[in-house]
């Protein structure tokens, strides 16, 4: 957590982006938390120590981290957005029983893609969903 922390720090110094003491905070909880939090995670947890934190903060936070490439938003249901602190190419697997969202290797690159000549692609994302191992044993467990 530190390595990367430390890393975005740098990355964001590179970037010429301000590092107030409110962003710090969102920055740090997403390091701690790789568990694709929403905004709301992410506020109700970090006012408990920053009581003057607003949700807009956290929103534009976000945003400027998403800019500069450093958190990437994922949209895997239509009712909420999570944020990723890990930007390498990797795949999602989103349980639809425990609502968990799992981190896989994945080269898109690799991908055979057909009916796209001509086309610009600027964005790859891989995106799975299903019931985990956890949510199938315990189904299994009942039935």
């Amino acid at each position: 957590m530190e390595e990367t922390y430390h890393r975005l720090i740098s990355e964001l110094n590179g970037h010429n982006i301000r590092l107030s003491y409110h962003r710090l905070k969102v920055l740090e909880y997403l390091c701690r938390h790789a568990d694709h939090p929403t905004v709301e995670q992410i506020y109700d947890s970090v006012q408990k120590e920053i009581p003057t934190l607003s949700k807009t903060t956290v929103y534009n936070t976000l945003h400027v981290l998403e800019n500069a490439g450093l958190v990437s938003a994922i949209n895997m249901e239509d009712k909420e957005t999570r944020y990723d602190i890990v930007t390498k190419n990797h795949g999602h697997f989103l349980c639809e029983k425990c609502g968990e969202i799992f981190d896989f290797k994945v080269n898109p690159d690799a991908l055979a893609v057909e009916g796209l000549t001509g086309f610009k692609v600027t964005d790859r994302r891989v995106c799975f969903k299903g019931v985990c191992p956890k949510c199938l044993s315990n189904t299994a467990d009942h039935v």
